[in-house]
């Protein structure tokens, strides 16, 4: 089991856990052995994420965020399967906990007179120097 926070932790049976070549330097002994570690999580099926947490989730996720409704996430920093299990899963844990934390509503606040007028001064500042670019009489 792996254990987000308090009220939300993920069962071994959401996880599917697959092994491929990794890429990257390695001399002969990474092509034989498997040690990239790809990490697939059913996140749309889960009973254990709340709608809200689902749809956050989706959003961070991105492109590892799969048609079907699973999160994807691969781990091949180190040569070792073990350890990118392990940071597969950090990742994951990482990813949801995020998902947990609700956005802050933002406050809409009104711009200062004084900053309105520094913008307003700019604008017909920028509007002179652009009427000065016409043609040049010639007649003088």
């Amino acid at each position: 089991m792996l254990r987000i926070n308090d009220q939300i932790s993920v069962e071994e049976w959401e996880l599917v856990e697959s092994f491929t070549r990794a890429q990257g330097p390695g001399g002969q002994h990474v092509n034989k052995v498997e040690t990239a570690v790809e990490l697939r999580f059913e996140a749309e099926r889960s009973p254990n994420l709340p709608d809200p947490v689902k749809r956050r989730l989706q959003r961070l996720a991105g492109r590892r965020w799969t048609q079907d409704g699973a999160v994807v996430i691969l781990a091949q920093e180190t040569r070792s399967q073990a350890r990118n299990r392990e940071l597969a899963r950090e990742k994951l844990a990482e990813l949801i906990l995020k998902a947990t934390v609700a956005p802050k509503r933002r406050i809409a606040t009104r711009p200062t007179l004084g900053s309105q007028r520094r913008r307003l001064k700019a604008k017909s500042e920028r509007g002179t120097v652009k009427a000065l670019r016409g043609r040049v009489d010639t007649d003088e």
